[in-house]
């Protein structure tokens, strides 16, 4: 899915500067734990979450995610939008909660990483 296509799903805007409305990402992931985020080692992740710290940044791009949208109207603090551009990882909110969000994703054609496997 396209993130022109992932932002209208979600009625989202971009919050990163100079940014490729069609670069794809193949997989949504929701999380507010990091150490959640961490289980989604996979390229061209669309990691959904309401953390706005640097530090969900610093997750996604251990794990290679390209692209972080952040629920329910919540903006980033400014080094996190600068952590972000280094990484190259795109920035971008919905006033949508994390559930609504990943439902609309869903229903538009984003599918998620599938069973987690063994319970914990």
């Amino acid at each position: 899915m396209k993130l022109r296509e992932v932002l209208q799903a979600v009625e989202g805007i971009v919050i990163s500067d100079n940014v490729n409305l069609e670069m794809e990402v193949t997989h949504g992931a929701g999380a507010d734990l990091m150490s959640d985020a961490l289980r989604f080692a996979r390229e061209n992740v669309l990691l959904v979450t309401g953390l706005t710290n640097p530090q969900a940044v610093r997750t996604a791009e251990m794990v290679g995610i390209r692209a972080v949208l952040f629920v329910r109207a919540k903006l980033p603090p400014p080094e996190t939008v600068v952590i972000a551009r280094e990484a190259g990882i795109v920035l971008m909110a919905t006033c949508y909660t994390m559930y609504e969000a990943s439902g609309l994703l869903f229903r538009a054609g984003l599918p998620g990483l599938g069973p987690c496997g063994e319970f914990d």
